[in-house]
């Protein structure tokens, strides 16, 4: 018997990257698993990778109505949850001299808002002795040029996770955040950077000879 046989798994964003994979595993692993994400070329291309059974709803997690409306599905096609991934996020850069109001506003609503309301609005829906998952980032705690607003939304999301996993421990809910450095997805080529830039990034998070 698989691990996760009979499970129900919820990924936010698992329409590229960390999110389709993860929710190809937990598909591999028995889940019954049900992905998000805003574009609905790349959902339908992830229910073919993901496998059979797999279900997609358009969803931006920017906005409460949409989370309303992917619980309420989730609820009729599949119950409680037993696995939930908020993992649905933007990677923007800008030095902070130069970051403006409508980048500040983007990643916040997304990255902050989104993975903030994702969860409390799916605790009436998770079974006791659920996992819930937030994807931070090592941009949290690791002061890097051109990260300001990014870096915050997600030392944010490390402190969600604190507060939840304190308030949900008595249903044995299990918070916990993954906090990834640079890898290599499909987010790379949606926010301009060139070849160079991305390579940098890339640098800018191994670990130098004095650090091993």
């Amino acid at each position: 018997m698989k691990r996760l046989e009979s499970k129900v798994a919820v990924v936010t964003g698992g329409n590229s990257g960390i999110g389709l994979v993860s929710a190809k595993r937990l598909h591999e692993e028995g889940a019954r698993v049900l992905v998000t994400g805003r574009d609905a070329k790349t959902l339908d291309a992830a229910v073919s990778t993901i496998g059979a059974g797999t279900l997609a709803v358009q969803s931006d997690v920017s906005r409460l109505e949409d989370i309303d409306r992917l619980f309420a599905v989730v609820h009729s096609k599949l119950g409680k949850i037993d696995v939930l991934f908020a993992n649905a996020g933007v990677a923007k850069f800008a030095p902070y001299a130069a970051s403006q109001e409508a980048l500040f506003d983007e990643l916040f609503a997304i990255n902050v808002k989104g993975v903030f309301f994702t969860p409390q609005q799916a605790i009436p829906q998770l079974n006791d002795g659920a996992s819930v998952i937030l994807n931070t980032s090592l941009a949290a705690s690791k002061g890097t040029e051109n990260t300001g607003i990014y870096a915050a939304t997600k030392a944010a999301v490390r402190s969600f996770v604190r507060t939840a996993a304190a308030e949900l421990k008595g249903r044995n809910i299990r918070v916990n955040a993954v906090a990834p450095g640079p890898i290599s997805t499909p987010i790379f080529g949606r926010i301009g950077l060139t070849e160079e830039q991305i390579e940098c990034i890339l640098c800018m998070y191994m670990p130098r000879e004095s650090d091993a």
